[in-house]
């Protein structure tokens, strides 16, 4: 991984030293340059508001949903220490699980956290820098792969796709990437209950069997086939219709997102008929949905961005009651990481202080992606379309360029949500060299076979022009697959790459300006990969690192 290009004058001591450890240049300037020529803003932005507001229903504020709240905002509380860490994955606390541990899920009691992987649940101590495994239950019918079955695969030096092809047909029975799409949208409700989506479009309610003495186990307190509840078309892919995922309003409604509708179930009756929205037959959904505080339900298919509203008995696509939708621009499907031919985000909230712009954001479809702001609810008096948008309904939008040379790649592209902190946002781009259609494959062979893609790119909204501006990008920073995440009180963005010097790394960019301010270099082991999961961290800074192999506990603050 290589370190900043240059870091900017004027800023902290800490940062300066940082700079001087890794023998970085300073730059002349705090701005830059977004792909349609918009300079940074010099001024402090309108506040956005602290954040959206908890979800009583969830078990916790952060890290009870997969992109961390119900606003998917992928950003977190806890510090996370700067400077440069080597860690031996091999040598931290594990639970090994998978291939692929989407998140470490928050419970209810602090000292513990649920795993959710596409092997199933696992319920893990982490109280007194521990990570132990107390109880763990597999998916019924989803053969798991034991701990030297998994291994086996990973602890290989990967040369070429054939040997990872052979690798996974021969160790993990030929498993493909249908197998991760398992647990990777789940949640954990108030009383500690995870709820959780396979590709076989099942949904399962894990629990402990006794709250009081974890130890005992975990069992299945309901199970639901949703396949009756779905369309008999196919996706995208060519695959019959399946569930994406699941979140809750803020009155407690179960919502399933499936690739071509959204159903509301009643959590405390799943054998109830559920309400539903469907969506048009050419549409696909490959991504979950924010919830914000009125049960507004924001989803993206491949063509439209929607916002379906719970009214509190029935799912309503009324303009009367708050609802809208929008087309945005789509392009091709890229050769790497991407599942479609739209947005790769999963819709981000923005603004929540009440006085100014409300806004959920994605990053499109267009083979060169833009960040697309649409008005949450009501689209400002005497707004004016903007032009190349495809509706009023957009904010703005602008191109992204992830800080990559003219001309840009034909690709670039984002199979991430956009991180959030308050009218800051942070996309990163995950189109690089080879790619393979079983994206299982793919992602093994992204960085130790293929070359990474780099880039990445921080913007923010101006309330009083109602429009983004680019405030840094880094083009020489890598990050493959996994979800970034920033750290509010670090003030740090977080992504996962790899380099042929190092190895895979985490790597955490000055929010502000995007300096290098934190490495942990986990070396070629192939447990540093990130895999579509996402980065957390734990109270007293150490790393919470959802490996291909299964999380563990990076200790970074010792």
């Amino acid at each position: 991984m290589s370190t900043a290009r240059c870091l900017r004058t004027g800023t902290v001591a800490a940062v300066v030293a940082l700079a001087t450890a890794l023998a970085v240049p300073a730059c002349s300037s705090n701005s830059s340059e977004s792909g349609d020529g918009r300079s940074s803003a010099t001024s402090s932005p309108a506040p956005a508001g602290s954040g959206p507001a908890r979800n009583p229903h969830l078990a916790a504020d952060k890290y009870a949903v997969t992109h961390l709240d119900s606003s998917q905002s992928d950003s977190f509380d806890d510090p996370v220490p700067t400077g440069t860490f080597h860690i031996d994955p091999a040598r931290m606390p594990r639970v090994t699980v998978g291939p692929v541990s989407i998140i470490t899920l928050a419970s209810t009691d602090p000292e513990y956290r649920w795993i959710s992987s596409s092997a199933g649940v696992r319920y893990v101590d982490v109280s007194d820098g521990g990570f132990r495994e107390v109880a763990g239950m597999d998916v019924p019918g989803v053969a798991p792969l034991p701990a030297p079955a998994l291994d086996a695969v990973l602890n290989q030096n990967f040369t070429d796709v054939a040997q990872i092809q052979n690798a996974v047909k021969q160790g993990w029975d030929g498993m493909t990437w249908r197998r991760i799409t398992n647990g990777v949208y789940s949640l954990v409700d108030r009383d500690n209950r995870v709820y959780y989506t396979t590709g076989d479009s099942q949904l399962y309610v894990f629990g402990l069997a006794n709250n009081d003495k974890p130890e005992d186990g975990i069992e299945i307190l309901e199970h639901l086939d949703l396949k009756p509840f779905l369309g008999t078309g196919t996706t995208a892919t060519g695959l019959p219709e399946n569930v994406v995922g699941v979140n809750l309003t803020y009155d407690g409604r179960l919502i399933v997102a499936s690739t071509r509708e959204v159903l509301a179930f009643d959590r405390t009756d799943l054998d109830a008929a559920p309400q539903r929205v469907r969506f048009g037959e050419d549409e696909t959904v490959s991504n979950s949905m924010a919830i914000d505080a009125d049960n507004g339900i924001y989803i993206a298919s491949n063509k439209i961005m929607r916002k379906i509203v719970w009214t509190g008995s029935k799912l309503s696509t009324e303009e009367a009651d708050g609802a809208w939708s929008s087309p945005y621009d789509t392009g091709r499907r890229p050769p790497a990481v991407k599942f479609g031919t739209g947005t790769g985000s999963t819709p981000t909230l923005m603004g929540f202080d009440g006085k100014s712009d409300e806004l959920v954001v994605i990053t499109d479809g267009a083979d060169q992606m833009h960040l697309v702001a649409f008005w949450r609810n009501k689209i400002p008096e005497g707004f004016q379309q903007k032009p190349g948008t495809r509706s009023n309904r957009i904010a703005d939008q602008i191109q992204v360029t992830a800080g990559l040379p003219d001309p840009l790649p034909e690709f670039v592209q984002s199979e991430q949500s956009v991180v959030v902190d308050g009218y800051g946002a942070f996309v990163v781009q995950n189109i690089g060299a080879g790619g393979q259609p079983d994206r299982l494959i793919d992602v093994l062979a992204n960085g130790p076979v293929d070359t990474p893609p780099h880039g990445m790119q921080r913007f923010e909204w101006d309330p009083a022009g109602h429009r983004w501006n680019s405030v840094w990008a880094r083009g020489d920073v890598a990050s493959t697959s996994m979800v970034p995440a920033v750290s509010t009180s670090t003030g740090a963005v977080f992504v996962n790459g790899y380099s042929k010097a190092d190895g895979w790394e985490v790597t955490g960019l000055d929010w502000k300006t995007g300096e290098t301010v934190h490495r942990t270099i986990f070396g070629h082991s192939n447990l540093g990969n990130g895999a579509y999961a996402i980065i957390e961290a734990l109270p007293n800074g150490d790393l919470l690192f959802n490996s291909i192999g299964g999380p563990f506990r990076a200790k970074i603050a010792e």
